[in-house]
C-alpha cells in the first residue's frame, strides 16, 4: 500500500509540475500573442495610413481638354432626302453603297488634315484647324469639298446609282472650341458659333453645291471660283453673304479642269503656310537655342528672312523661288541648336526632317539645303539664288545698325574663344569687309554706300589705336 501511495504521490506531483510548466507556457504564448496582436494593430493602422495618403495623392480621372481656337473653319454636309433614297434601293446595296462613300469621304478628310467628327448616317462634320492650329485651313476644308463633290459626281454617273448621291455642304470659318478626350482614341468635341454657322448655311445649299460663308471667301477667293448666291440673316449680327465655290481657278488648277490643283496652287499655299512654319522654327530656336548666342539668335534669323524677301522682289525671281529663298533663311542658323561649328551642315539635316511635313517636295528640299549650305563662309555662290542668300545674310555689313549688330557678333565669338581683343576684331573685320562684295544690284544699291563708310570709321579706329 506504501508503494502505491508513494507512486500516487509521485505520479501527482509530477502532473503538478507538468501543469505548472503548461500554465508558464501558456503565460510565455499569451505574452508573445499580445506581441503579435500589437504588431497586427501596428500593421493595420500603417496600412490604412498609407491607404489614405494614396487617396489623398491619388492622380485625378484625367480631365478633357478645352482648347479656343480664333480661327478654324468647319465643314458641315448631309444628303437631302436620304429617307426617300432608302426606300427606293435595296436595303443591302444601299448599306454597301453608303459604306464605300463614307469610306472614301474619310480619305479624302484625313488627305487635307481635318479632323472628321461626326459620320452618322447621312451627315459630316469635320474641321480644319483643329487640334494643332495653322492659317491654311480654309483652304485646306475647301478643296477637301471640292474632292468631295468631284467624286460624287463620278458615283452619280454610273449606271446603278441613278443620280441618287447628292450632299449639301456648309463651310464657314471662325473661332470655336474644341473639348479634346480619350487617351488611346482621341474624341472631339467642338461647339460655337462657327459650327452653328456652318449647318445653317448647309440649309441654304442646294444638292451638290459647296456653299460658303463670307468669312472663309475671303480667305480662299484668290484661290477658288466664286459666285454670290445670297444673304443669310445672323442674329445681331445682321446679313452675311454666301458664295458658291465651283472649283479652282483654271490658272492653279490641273489641266485647267477646276478640281485638281496645279504647282501654281502649291506656290501659293506654300507661300501662305510659310506664316505656319515660320513660328514652328522660331519657337523652336527660341527653346532650343544654346546661351550665348548674341548674334546668331532669333533676330538674326528674321533679318535674314525680311532680306532674302526683299531682295528676291527687287531682283525680279518667280514665286516659287521666293519661297525656296524664304525657307532656306529661315532653316539657315537652326543648325546652331546642334553645334556651333559646321551649323550650316547641321541645318540642312533640321531642314530634311521638317520640311516635308509641309509639303515640301524632295527637290523643293534639296535645293533649300543647297542655299543653307551657300552661306558658308568664304561665300562663294553660284547662281542668283545663292547670290540673294548670301547678300541677306551679310547684309548687316551695310546697314545703319552694324556697329551694335558687329559689336554683339564680337560678343559671341569672344565668348567661344574665336577672338581674344576688340583691335583683333576690328582687324578682322577690316579685311572681311574689303574683301566682302554684295552680288545683286538690289543689295549693291541699298547696302555697297554705307558698308564703305564703315569701312572707314573701323579704319580711322585701328589708326587711332582706340576701342570701340
Amino acid at each position: 500500500m506504501k508503494d502505491q501511495h508513494k507512486n500516487t504521490l509521485r505520479h501527482l506531483s509530477e502532473l503538478i509540475s507538468h501543469n505548472k510548466h503548461l500554465e508558464e507556457e501558456n503565460v510565455q504564448l499569451q505574452q508573445q500573442l499580445e506581441v503579435v496582436l500589437r504588431e497586427r494593430d501596428k500593421y493595420r493602422a500603417l496600412v490604412m495610413r498609407n491607404k489614405l495618403e494614396e487617396k489623398e495623392h491619388a492622380v485625378p480621372a484625367h480631365e478633357p481638354d478645352v482648347l479656343k481656337f480664333k480661327t478654324a473653319t468647319v465643314l458641315f454636309a448631309d444628303a437631302e432626302g436620304f429617307a426617300n433614297i432608302s426606300e427606293e434601293m435595296d436595303s443591302g446595296q444601299l448599306v454597301d453603297n453608303l459604306d464605300a462613300i463614307f469610306l472614301e469621304l474619310h480619305r479624302i478628310i484625313d488627305k487635307y488634315e481635318l479632323k472628321n467628327l461626326k459620320s452618322i448616317g447621312d451627315t459630316v462634320l469635320s474641321v480644319g484647324g483643329i487640334p494643332h492650329k495653322n492659317i491654311t485651313n480654309p483652304i485646306q476644308v475647301v478643296l477637301a469639298a471640292v474632292e468631295i463633290q468631284y467624286y460624287l459626281n463620278i458615283i452619280n454617273q454610273s449606271k446603278q446609282n441613278h443620280n441618287v448621291w447628292k450632299l449639301r455642304i456648309g463651310v464657314h470659318t471662325g473661332p470655336l472650341t474644341a473639348t479634346i478626350s480619350g487617351r488611346k482614341k482621341i474624341n472631339y468635341d467642338v461647339k460655337g458659333e462657327s459650327v452653328n454657322m456652318a449647318t445653317r448655311i448647309r440649309s441654304y445649299c442646294e444638292q451638290g453645291q459647296i456653299l460658303i460663308s463670307e468669312s472663309t471667301y475671303e480667305l480662299v477667293k484668290d484661290l477658288f471660283q466664286c459666285e454670290y448666291h445670297t444673304r443669310m440673316p445672323v442674329k445681331y449680327k445682321g446679313d452675311i453673304l454666301l458664295y458658291y465655290v465651283k472649283g479652282i481657278r483654271p490658272e492653279y488648277s490641273l489641266q485647267h479642269k477646276a478640281i485638281i490643283p496645279n504647282r501654281a496652287f502649291s506656290i501659293r499655299f506654300g507661300l501662305i503656310q510659310f506664316t505656319d512654319l515660320q513660328e514652328m522654327v522660331l519657337n523652336k530656336l527660341e527653346r532650343e537655342l544654346p546661351e550665348h548666342l548674341y548674334y546668331h539668335n532669333i533676330k538674326h534669323t528674321i533679318d535674314v528672312v525680311t532680306q532674302a524677301e526683299l531682295i528676291g522682289l527687287g531682283e525680279g525671281v518667280a514665286d516659287d523661288e521666293l519661297l525656296l529663298l524664304k525657307t532656306a533663311a529661315l532653316f539657315h542658323d537652326t543648325g546652331h541648336i546642334l553645334g556651333y561649328d559646321d551649323h550650316e551642315r547641321f541645318s540642312t539635316l533640321i531642314a530634311r526632317e521638317i520640311l516635308p511635313d509641309y509639303y515640301y517636295t524632295q527637290t523643293q528640299i534639296e535645293r533649300v539645303c543647297d542655299l543653307i549650305m551657300s552661306t558658308q563662309m568664304p561665300p562663294t555662290p553660284r547662281n542668283t539664288l545663292e547670290e540673294i542668300m548670301c547678300d541677306a545674310d551679310l547684309d548687316y555689313l551695310g546697314r545703319s545698325d552694324m556697329v551694335p549688330v558687329s559689336s554683339l557678333l564680337y560678343r559671341e565669338l569672344k565668348e567661344h574663344k574665336k577672338i581674344k581683343s576688340w583691335n583683333e576684331w576690328n582687324r578682322l573685320q577690316i579685311s572681311f569687309i574689303t574683301k566682302h562684295q554684295y552680288y545683286t544690284k538690289t543689295a549693291l544699291s541699298l547696302r555697297e554706300v554705307n558698308k564703305q563708310k564703315q569701312i572707314e570709321r573701323i579704319r580711322k579706329l585701328l589708326d587711332s589705336g582706340e576701342e570701340e
